[in-house]
């Protein structure tokens, strides 16, 4: 168990307040095909460009976490930097009201916890749109109270509690003191649901070493520590696009091995990680092309 600070990455969506709200009446206005077409041959071309150190992340990561050649792994970031232009305009269009198609695997095991008294946590990463799940998959049984960063634009707040207001969901933000840790404990007491990423590690904060991908990598302590700690399932949830207006959404729990059960909450925790690591290294290898982490996930010790 590490510590570990991947400061590369500022965690906030790009633009301007203005720029954001233009966005939000475009995407409303315009047919979804047209604008990702402008974003293709605009924007990506600027951001591969200009955005030296997220071009030379994603270039890393086809060269040595799948072995493409120089000339493929460039086209690859290119598909990459598509799909993510993709993702993010598909959430200022869920903004502006249009709606998607969810194709769901395993979502069975999510509604049988909801009917139970006792609390559940589910993870997600930054691949495909977790994000997009809090805005379409709707239950009325249990609270989710879903963990995210405090610092995000005015425009994009806003719009998330909004489009959350009728999806009985509460937002947790992180701020820089512990009070999102008290009321994620709060909120498994009093038997909800807590939602938050397990990809990403903030500032000092411990880790779990564990192999995704084929490469050692950290993963942070918090959401594996929580759930064994409390003894309350996790799942994890990968929401990936498959076409304009479809995406597939895979939910899974997560086991451990039936002689970890007896040990302590770390020995368990750090099996939960590894189990993640594990379902993240296989949606990651079906859809490459959705790995949205723009900093040297891998660092040089762990490659």
């Amino acid at each position: 168990m590490e510590q570990a600070s991947h400061a590369q990455w500022k965690g906030t969506t790009d633009g301007t307040p203005w720029m954001q709200r233009t966005l939000v009446r475009t995407v409303a206005r315009l047919p979804l095909w047209l604008v990702y077409s402008g974003m293709a041959i605009f924007v990506v071309p600027g951001y591969m460009l200009f955005n030296r150190q997220g071009y030379l992340s994603q270039y890393r990561f086809f060269r040595r976490r799948f072995g493409h050649s120089p000339l493929r792994a460039f086209t690859d970031v290119y598909a990459n930097h598509f799909r993510f232009g993709q993702v993010i305009l598909d959430r200022f269009a869920i903004y502006g009201g249009m709606r998607f198609r969810l194709v769901i695997e395993g979502n069975e095991r999510f509604m049988a916890l909801t009917h139970e008294p006792g609390g559940f946590m589910q993870v997600g990463s930054h691949v495909g749109n977790f994000e997009l799940a809090g805005y379409m998959l709707s239950q009325d049984r249990k609270t989710i109270n879903a963990l995210v960063f405090g610092g995000e634009t005015g425009t994009v707040m806003e719009n998330r509690v909004r489009v959350f207001e009728n999806q009985n969901l509460r937002l947790i933000l992180t701020d820089g003191s512990m009070d999102h840790v008290f009321e994620m404990n709060r909120a498994l007491a009093d038997g909800e649901i807590v939602s938050m990423h397990g990809d990403r590690v903030f500032g000092s904060q411990k880790t779990f070493r564990c192999q995704v991908l084929g490469a050692e990598a950290h993963l942070p302590m918090g959401p594996f520590i929580l759930a064994a700690s409390r003894e309350v399932p996790l799942l994890c949830t990968f929401v990936m696009k498959e076409s304009l207006k479809t995406y597939h959404v895979y939910v899974r729990e997560l086991q451990i091995d039936a002689a970890l059960q007896d040990k302590g909450p770390r020995v368990r925790a750090a099996a939960l990680a590894q189990a993640f690591a594990d379902c993240l290294t296989e949606i990651v290898r079906k859809y490459p092309h959705q790995w949205f982490n723009y900093y040297d996930f891998w660092n040089e010790e762990c490659t």
